[in-house]
């Protein structure tokens, strides 16, 4: 058993019931209760757009590979809205649902596929406020800092 970290965000039509959607589905899928951090609301990150995001962090307790959970959230992200997170030119949009794995206890994974952990979480304010909240101990293992000091580094760059 291992503990998976997520992010969920959305910009776009209901964001937070498709959040709730995305959650319920994660933990049908999961066969487990998610613990869930409180919405963070932000700018959109590598993108310009009028249309906030709301982000909400969840831990979870899986029993499969990290390539597995992957799959299964691309699946879940895809059942919500089928439509792509780039243009035709490979820039972000804006979208109804965005999961991404953050990372899966201290793995780390470096494929085409997947790498764990996130590769831009400790840029991403919206994705270090709900770690820091469902997780401020846990080490970032290629950085040796936990959640809660990449959080105030960001919070103290941004000052």
């Amino acid at each position: 058993m291992s503990t998976a970290y997520i992010n969920i965000g959305s910009n776009q039509g209901d964001r937070i019931g498709l959040i709730k959607q995305a959650v319920a589905l994660i933990e049908h899928w999961a066969e487990a209760k998610a613990a869930v951090s409180r919405p963070v609301e932000s700018e959109p990150w590598g993108f310009v757009s009028t249309s906030r995001f709301i982000n909400v962090g969840l831990a979870i307790n899986v029993d499969c590979t990290p390539e597995e959970l992957l799959e299964a959230l691309l699946r879940i992200e895809r059942a919500i809205c089928p439509a792509s997170h780039r243009d035709s030119h490979g820039n972000y949009t804006d979208r109804s649902i965005d999961i991404d794995l953050i990372a899966v206890d201290s793995e780390i994974r470096d494929s085409d596929r997947l790498t764990l952990p996130h590769p831009a979480m400790h840029m991403r304010e919206f994705v270090l406020r709900p770690m820091a909240e469902l997780a401020p101990g846990w080490v970032h293992p290629r950085l040796g800092k936990t959640s809660a000091e990449m959080l105030q580094e960001l919070l103290d760059r941004r000052d």
